[in-house]
């Protein structure tokens, strides 16, 4: 449960609407749901402003599910990052609202007002095989509240692509930028805007890139100041700071 959700509970309480047993019976399983072999972490949204999400691999299908179901019972807003498509087959039998995006290897549920970022957030990848993790980016925004303008396929070999998305650009008030290889893209888009540059480091790459290391390090030594850096692959904790962002 969010802040919002709980303030709308107390007032139903004091204007009669709901019982107290109601409530608590609502308000049980704050702050964190036992089931065993995983805590939900209810609260964190109250605690943090966002949810807690699932992070899918390294799980069963049966966790997934069983994760995803409680928290969808919880009421809030549900993400699972990394999910395969077994997962979303299972998780949508026993919560058939639940929405599946193949690329970004997520799966969402929307049912709760997720506080609304000020401007747009782009979400900008060097190659089409940066897009997993570019979509990761923006569907974890969206879920957030956030405006998303995806922008993809402008990396450095060419140039004139990413210039003609100029206007987009700068009209961003944070961007996410996702790019294997050598890592450049995110410098050159940080020197056309005056605005927050979150750096995605992505996999690909071939074998001297050693999996998003090379370009790892190209954007941590980059020298546009407006650039911080997120682990490789990391396109849902790079959106996590840009909702941050977004909201101040």
């Amino acid at each position: 449960m969010n802040r919002a959700q709980i303030e709308a509970l107390l007032n139903e309480v004091r204007e009669g609407r709901t019982g107290v047993g109601d409530a608590l019976e609502r308000l049980r399983d704050l702050p964190f749901e036992d089931i065993g072999f995983a805590k939900v972490d209810h609260h964190r949204a109250l605690r943090t402003g966002m949810p807690e999400v699932i992070f899918s691999a390294g799980k069963t299908v049966a966790q997934v599910t069983e994760i995803f179901v409680r928290m969808a019972r919880a009421g809030g807003n549900v993400l699972a990052t990394r999910a395969s498509r077994e997962m979303f087959e299972a998780v949508s039998a026993a919560e058939p609202r639940a929405v599946h995006h193949a690329t970004a290897r997520a799966i969402t549920l929307e049912q709760a007002q997720a506080p609304q970022g000020k401007g747009t957030i782009a979400v900008v990848c060097a190659g089409t095989s940066d897009l997993p993790v570019a979509e990761e980016a923006a569907v974890t925004a969206r879920l957030m509240g956030n405006t998303v303008e995806l922008i993809a396929d402008v990396g450095v070999a060419g140039i004139h692509r990413l210039l003609a998305q100029k206007n987009s650009l700068q009209s961003a008030r944070v961007l996410i930028v996702c790019a294997g290889m050598e890592g450049a893209l995110p410098t050159v888009v940080a020197g056309l805007v005056n605005a927050p540059v979150l750096a995605v480091p992505t996999s690909v790459g071939y074998g001297a890139s050693f999996g998003g290391v090379a370009a790892l390090l190209g954007m941590l030594n980059t020298c546009a100041p407006n650039v911080s850096v997120v682990n490789i692959d990391n396109g849902f904790g790079a959106a996590c700071i840009a909702s941050l962002i977004n909201r101040m």
